[in-house]
């Protein structure tokens, strides 16, 4: 394989070779403080961060506020220390190599408060920041502020040039990268547009090119792309290596780092991520954000699907084929069905499937009793972690909600999150994974339950395997 060069990137000339940052505790400053130390560039996640009392323990993220708005000014307020708190902890593991990076998703609530809040906490251990999930326009201006770079990140070409043109033009010089992110590989949230198919991934190659020609467009034919998102071995992306319609490339891994000595995950999630089967991580829209998302197709995923399979629409009136009457609930007016919906109806109640929810699309779930007190006793105690919630509702605008009804086929990610970050029930939480996790039980690296320290993984990754 052609030889990896080094790049300088936050400032620094270090190893092409990014850890990818992922949300809730799961990139923190132990792993990505060695990945830093390891000669790459490291990245914690800015997304509710754990901090730790004097004993060295995590302080649970409780909120004893009443209201979602009190609660989510505890929610700010944990991030904020959190994030300072991992910050910390990755200078001081990186000895002073590599480069250390922060990263942030827009559409997480309050982004820009704390993003600026942790870089006024942790001034002078943060070289970058990284962000996507969104449209981040003013991460340009506030990583200008504190004097270090940003690096966006896009699925296509027209995303950058929007970013560019309405932004990322006065701040020019602060751009250290660009991140493509697959929209079809990557795990954790996903890119995909209204006219891209989700069952139909197209190439990396011709899209990269693509943001490259526009990047050169701008004069930014130096500036690296950092390639994330379907990335385990290097070898497989040789060509791209010294290739002038790529340009200068770097390489970001987000889900290879979780099976790391370092990796804060629980061991059981460790052992299930060799287990994976090719398939078992699958492209969904159930997530709160809107977006799609890459996860691992466990029990809590099957749940929810199985939510929107017992779905039927209904009218307000008689209109067509729909002439049945539907009770909903024990008050109010019925709603109309189809003659076969209503029999779908009747078998999923005789199956234990008797509480009805209403969805904001004019449609009908049928789930057990249990399940029902579930979801609205999560969407009551939403504590507003996204800047727009369709499960809760919430918005973190000023009246405090989206104006559409709470959506119960989906899930309150923040609890899920958190359950699983911290040694929770890892079929019964939501599992982000990219999809080529089925490569850790293939990988003859992992041989023998084989878990290398980062430093390790960082060595094998730069020989091309």
């Amino acid at each position: 394989m052609k030889a990896l060069k080094s790049l300088v990137m936050s400032g620094r000339e270090v190893l092409p070779i990014v850890e990818g940052g992922k949300g809730i505790s799961v990139s923190n400053g132990e792993s990505s403080g060695a990945w830093a130390a390891a000669g790459g560039i490291g990245t914690f996640s800015g997304v509710n961060a754990d901090s730790y009392d004097e004993n060295g323990r995590v302080i649970p993220q409780t909120y004893k506020g009443k209201t979602r708005k009190d609660r989510h000014e505890e929610l700010i307020q944990f991030a904020i220390a959190g994030g300072i708190t991992q910050a910390k902890k990755a200078y001081e593991t990186s000895n002073g190599n590599g480069r250390i990076h922060m990263n942030v998703l827009w559409e997480m609530a309050a982004a820009e408060r704390i993003l600026n809040g942790v870089l006024e906490g942790a001034k002078g251990l943060i070289n970058g920041v990284t962000c996507g999930a969104g449209m981040p326009y003013k991460v340009a201006e506030i990583a200008a502020k504190f004097g270090i770079n940003y690096y966006p990140i896009v699925s296509s070409a027209r995303a950058f040039r929007a970013l560019w043109l309405r932004a990322y033009n006065k701040y020019r010089d602060g751009l250290g990268g660009v991140v493509y992110e697959d929209p079809w590989l990557a795990g954790g949230h996903n890119g995909l547009s209204n006219s891209e198919d989700p069952k139909h991934p197209e190439d990396p190659m011709p899209r990269v090119m693509a943001l490259r020609a526009q990047m050169n467009e701008y004069g930014l034919q130096d500036t690296p792309i950092v390639m994330a998102g379907g990335v385990w071995w290097i070898s497989d992306w040789e060509h791209w290596l010294d290739n002038p319609e790529i340009g200068p490339i770097a390489f970001q891994f987000g889900t290879r780092p979780l099976l790391t000595k370092e990796s804060p995950i629980s061991m059981a999630w460790k052992k299930r991520l060799t287990t994976l089967k090719k398939g078992d991580v699958f492209l969904n829209k159930f997530s709160p954000t809107g977006f799609y998302s890459s996860a691992v197709n466990n029990l809590f995923m099957q749940d929810l699907q199985d939510r929107s399979d017992r779905q039927i629409a209904y009218t307000h009136e008689a209109v067509g084929a729909h002439t049945e009457s539907f009770q909903v609930g024990v008050v109010g007016n019925p709603v109309f069905l189809t003659s076969a919906d209503i029999a779908r109806a009747k078998a999923w109640i005789g199956q234990g499937f008797g509480k009805v929810l209403r969805t904001p699309d004019s449609t009908l779930i049928f789930v057990k009793p249990e399940t029902a007190k579930q979801i609205q006793t999560d969407q009551a105690n939403c504590m507003g972690c996204l800047s727009a919630c369709g499960f809760s509702n919430w918005s973190q605008n000023e009246k405090g909600t989206t104006g559409r009804m709470p959506d119960p086929r989906s899930f309150c990610i923040q609890k899920t999150l958190q359950n699983i970050s911290h040694d929770g029930d890892i079929d019964n939480s939501l599992m982000f994974s990219g999809h080529n996790a089925y490569r850790f039980g293939e990988d003859p690296f992992y041989a023998n339950g084989f878990i290398p320290t980062v430093k390790q993984l960082v060595d094998r990754i730069a020989t091309g395997y």
